[in-house]
């Protein structure tokens, strides 16, 4: 069951954007920030499925002057809907507009209560399959009956490069994307090493511990979501989402 109308937010393919905003915009200076990143061939971006994916036109971007759980639940309900006929590789990549820089544990806390929000405002029951309890191994964010792979990138990052964007930014990514492309132990130790070996050239430390495999033993995806500019573990700070 969608929102109600008036709550309904808004995402674009990447050959919209320059049609939707101004010349100059925030829109358009911070899409363009993530263009560069996802298509340079000099560094190229640890996630190689989110470069497959904007190279491929299978991204959907959001904009929002500031986050809200009712205006982001809303486009990522939309998404989800539609999100199997936009690509293999698909993710809906969420922007806010740039403000002043606060600390770690702030965006922490921030990212956090927004997905609680979001969950709270959600019509639809939470999987039978996914445990509900956020430390569980199986645990993942959902939404929409949806299990979401969420990334948040800040400002405030630094060391952690592959986690910096100039403003606060989630990638929302639906669970059956790492079903299709990790589905076995071979294809799954492919693709890390992959990954590891360019986070490590990436960013300005080792590859935080708590990254890993979806149910592998000691993995949890709340401690993926959101790292640690350091190597603190960084986990979710409630212990369910729902009730």
């Amino acid at each position: 069951m969608l929102m109600k109308n008036s709550d309904q937010g808004q995402f674009f393919r990447a050959d919209e954007i320059d049609g939707q905003f101004q010349p100059g915009s925030w829109q358009r200076k911070i899409y363009a920030e993530l263009d560069a990143a996802l298509t340079s061939e000099a560094r190229p971006f640890p996630c190689i499925y989110g470069v497959a994916g904007h190279q491929a036109g299978q991204l959907r971007y959001a904009f929002e002057e500031r986050m809200t759980p009712a205006r982001v639940g809303a486009a990522l309900e939309a998404y989800l809907l539609k999100a199997r006929s936009f690509g293999p590789n698909t993710s809906l990549v969420y922007f806010e507009a740039p403000a002043p820089i606060e600390t770690i544990e702030a965006y922490h806390r921030r990212f956090w209560t927004l997905l609680r929000e979001m969950a709270r405002l959600d019509r639809q029951p939470w999987p039978e399959e996914i445990p509900a309890e956020t430390g569980a191994s199986l645990w993942e964010f959902c939404f929409a009956g949806e299990p979401v792979f969420v990334v948040c990138t800040t400002p405030a990052h630094i060391n952690r490069q592959s986690r910096r964007s100039s403003a606060f930014m989630l990638t929302f990514q639906p669970r059956w994307v790492f079903d299709r492309i990790l589905g076995t132990d071979r294809a799954a130790a492919r693709s890390f090493a992959v990954v590891r070996a360019r986070l490590e050239r990436y960013d300005f430390l080792a590859p935080s511990p708590a990254l890993g495999k979806y149910g592998a033993e000691g993995v949890r995806e709340a401690e993926q979501y959101f790292l640690d500019d350091r190597d603190a573990a960084l986990g979710c700070p409630f212990h369910t989402l729902k009730d």
